[in-house]
Parts: C-alpha cells; structure tokens; sequence
C-alpha cells in the first residue's frame, strides 16, 4: 500500500530526527531540509505529498516558502502543516493565508501531530495514488454564474482563467456550491469539509474563505459567497 512522501523543513536537527523517526515508524517516506531555499529545491527531487513547515528559518521564512510552493503548478494541491514556535493569532492567520491547511504550534504533542497528518492525507490522498486511480463514468463538473469547476481534473475556471486552489479551499467551494443557497455555520463547514475528527478551530473558516473568495471572485460584480452575520456562510444560488 502506497504511504505519502513528507517533507520536513525545519532548522532544529533533533525535532527533524523525531519527527523523521516517527513518521517513517508510520510508514511515511520522510525527506528533510534546514533552510527554505533546500527545503523548496527538495521538494522538486522528493516531490511531497505534505509539508511540514517551519516559520523562523535561517533564510526565507516559512511564510514564503509556502506561498512559492502554492505557486509552483506541481505542487499548488501539497497540503501544508505549520509546525512553529509562533502562537498568536496573527501568526496563525498569516500562516493559513500564506496557503497552509493546518498550524501547530511548539511545543506540541507528536501523537497529534501525527493524526493530524493522517487527517489530512485522508482529505487529500497522495499524489501516486491518485495518478493510478481508474475512474468511469464520471461528470466534467459544474458550475455558477461564470465559474466551472471539473472534479476529475481538479480545476477551478472562473471565466477564461483557471483558478489554482488548495485541496481545503477546492473542497470548500464543491461543498458550498454543491448546497448553494444553504446557510452553514463555521463548526458545520468544518464537520462537513475538513472532518468531524479535525483540530482546526473555527476562526480556520473564516481565513480559507476570505483566501477563496479572494480566487474566485476576481469579477468584483459578481460575488459567490455571503456572509450571513451572526449565522455563517453560504454560495449565492443564482444559475445562469
């Protein structure tokens, strides 16, 4: 059975050792770099499935490292994981704003870690697996207003323009659209997109739709999600 490739990047060689002894005991293939510029020229030979990231490294901090692997057509889908020493809230919301799909903050425990890990390659199986998945019998897609979205291909057309999302952030948008004009509460999003056994907090819903709206809705006329005050969120539901 295929176990993910993680990439650790992270400047303190005894946390890289525990981490890379724990998640190999799982059976993860396990690659590491202490800096950001060998963690990103790594992660073109090792070709992750997750990232564990941290914020304070020696030359480009964490935050760039993952808004350049975000960038990279490769690697946009490779879900990461902060792992830092950094607990403000401002911390946390510029680390899922720079693309991350989870924040842990030091000390932390390696039995969560480790779930966390599980949940995520759970919403987003690896690459290898997916590349070998024989799939009949499926529809492109569907869409709103002038936004398409095909499932098979994981693609995101807003117009004539294709739209890269993170695996959260593509999730996300099918389960809005897919119950558009429905109003879902923050701890409802969170069930029902990133799992009933997740360990993200509520205020995680509010950046991952701020960060879709702000990829999808590049037509300022045309708006896809609401904000119901006090309540929660919903996709407009106006067909064209």
């Amino acid at each position: 059975m295929y176990k993910a490739n993680v990439l650790i990047i992270d400047d303190e060689p005894d946390l890289v050792e525990l981490l890379k002894y724990n998640l190999a005991k799982e059976g993860y293939k396990v690659e590491f770099a202490f800096n950001g510029f060998d963690g990103l020229r790594a992660s073109e030979v090792f070709k992750p499935d997750l990232l564990i990231l941290d914020i304070m490294l020696p030359d480009i901090n964490g935050y760039e490292v993952c808004k350049r692997i975000k960038r990279t057509a490769n690697f946009s889908a490779v879900p990461v994981i902060f792992l830092s020493a950094k607990q403000e809230e401002v911390d946390k919301v510029l680390g899922f704003e720079s693309g991350a799909e989870d924040y842990i903050t030091k000390p932390f425990s390696v039995a969560e870690l480790l779930a966390r890990v599980r949940t995520i390659l759970k919403r987003v199986p690896p690459a290898n697996v997916i590349e070998n998945i024989k799939v009949e019998k499926i529809s492109d897609g569907f869409g709103f207003k002038n936004i398409t979205i095909n499932v098979l291909k994981h693609s995101v057309m807003v117009k004539d323009a294709e739209i890269k999302l993170s695996p959260i952030e593509f999730k996300l948008l099918i389960f809005l659209m897919t119950y558009a004009g429905d109003v879902f509460s923050r701890e409802k999003l969170l069930d029902n997109v990133w799992g009933s056994d997740s360990f993200v907090e509520p205020r995680t819903v509010d950046v991952h739709i701020r960060r879709l709206r702000s990829n999808i809705e590049i037509d300022e006329s045309i708006k896809f999600i609401e904000t119901i005050r006090g309540v929660g969120y919903k996709f407009i539901d106006e067909k064209i």
